[in-house]
């Protein structure tokens, strides 16, 4: 009842939200949605995030601090509630959110309250009896497609209690786990993989319900870390910001396992790319995605991303499949292709390497570790689009969401940015 006076005071339509704390967020959101509010949902508190609303909001209610250009709306002390909640029209557009970045530059995505609603009771109807009536906690946030409906307004909807306090740290998490019977871990494969094995999991087993995991692929080293360390391999979510969630599998034996779509969701292969059609995505009809897929059993496979299909020197080449070599020489832990702006475009690669590789990269230096890398990749490529340059670092950048976006990527490649290899602490 607060927010909604608050934002009531609000000329304008659209209003940026951004909280740290779930449960305020969740108040705030429905306090706009009442006062007849579209919320925008930036990632992050970075200004550069916030630069780009300019324009395109007419005020922000976050708990980050004041937003240079922007009014900030605070909730009004005390407000009286209606005696009646009015019912919300669900064909209203309800929220904003941003693309990943992770294939260019974020855009803006409308989702109507019809649209959540039906992916909301979509994941009550396929996960419900797995999970109970377990209490949720996220190491992921709600400002996204994957922990807005997971974390947020699936718990609502349901009545499941929800963790208003992010999971930060592996410590969080453990702890989390320990103390919350019938616990639900909504995270991402950039946190599971990074599961210390030093600590001490037993006391969160037996009350873990599910592991949710979405936001991209989980190798097979870290479905098998979370394993041994959580009892239980997540439950692996496709989806994507305008889609929302589309499929899930658990691979209980490590094998990659056909995609299954949630319930009222169905799918098709056109072409070689995947088309789906249900009730929450944006239009009634079949929607195209730029995933290629192939038919597998009940559900499908993945087999790529066509627009990661690019033209250097007019040949065709896939990114992905640049990537898949490289990290199957048992080198590198993770690798990113990517097509650097130039007068002839050429591929860079940002590499991981393993401990194997790291050992190899300092006994024969960093060109003759590049070299040894581009020779896999000329067994099946001609060399005229062979990667010309070469990153090779601990870990790859992520953003707030866990995502590594393609502007992160080219950053480092920026000739004014200077290259150093950091030091691993140990």
């Amino acid at each position: 009842a607060d927010w909604a006076a608050a934002f009531a005071n609000i000329d304008g339509v659209r209003v940026a939200l951004y909280f740290d704390d779930s449960a305020e967020f969740a108040a705030a959101l429905f306090g706009a949605w009442h006062a007849g509010k579209e919320a925008v949902l930036p990632a992050d508190a970075l200004p550069g995030t916030w630069h780009r609303l300019l324009g395109l909001v007419s005020a922000s209610a976050s708990d980050a601090g004041v937003v240079q250009g922007l009014p900030r709306v605070q909730p009004t002390a005390s407000a009286p509630a209606p005696a009646v909640w009015p019912e919300l029209d669900p064909q209203r557009i309800a929220v904003h959110v941003f693309t990943s970045g992770s294939t260019g530059v974020p855009e803006l995505i409308p989702k109507r309250l019809a649209q959540l609603a039906a992916e909301v009771r979509a994941l009550e109807d396929c996960f419900a009896t797995r999970i109970g009536r377990g209490c949720v906690h996220a190491s992921v946030s709600h400002q996204h497609m994957y922990g807005l409906p997971f974390l947020v307004l699936w718990p609502l909807a349901s009545g499941r209690a929800f963790s208003s306090r992010r999971l930060g740290f592996p410590e969080d998490i453990r702890h989390a786990l320990a103390i919350t019977p019938d616990a639900v871990l909504v995270t991402s494969p950039a946190h599971l993989k990074r599961l210390p094995e030093q600590l001490d999991w037993t006391p969160g087993r037996a009350r873990l319900a599910a592991v949710f995991s979405s936001g991209g692929p989980l190798a097979g080293d870290a479905l098998a870390l979370c394993g041994r360390a959580l009892g239980q391999v997540p439950i692996e979510v496709y989806g994507s910001s305008e889609t929302g969630a589309v499929a899930w599998r658990q691979r209980e034996d490590g094998r990659d396992t056909h995609w299954q779509p949630l319930p009222g969701m169905t799918v098709r292969i056109a072409g070689e790319c995947l088309q789906m059609a249900a009730p929450w995505l944006q239009d009634s009809g079949w929607q195209d995605s730029a995933d290629r897929a192939v038919a597998d059993g009940a559900g499908f496979a993945l087999r790529g991303r066509a627009d990661r299909i690019v033209k250097i020197e007019e040949k065709r080449v896939s990114l992905d499949a640049f990537e898949r070599e490289l990290v199957s020489t048992g080198l590198l832990l993770d690798a990113r292709a990517v097509v650097l702006a130039g007068g002839r475009s050429r591929i860079g690669i940002v590499a991981i390497p393993n401990a194997a590789g790291w050992a190899l990269h300092d006994a024969d230096g960093r060109r003759a570790f590049s070299q040894r890398l581009r020779a896999v990749l000329a067994t099946s490529a001609e060399a005229v689009v062979l990667p010309r340059r070469w990153r090779f670092s601990w870990a790859l950048p992520l953003n707030a969401t866990g995502k590594t976006t393609t502007a992160a990527l080219l950053a480092l490649f920026d000739p004014r940015r200077p290259h150093a290899r950091l030091l691993e602490h140990t």
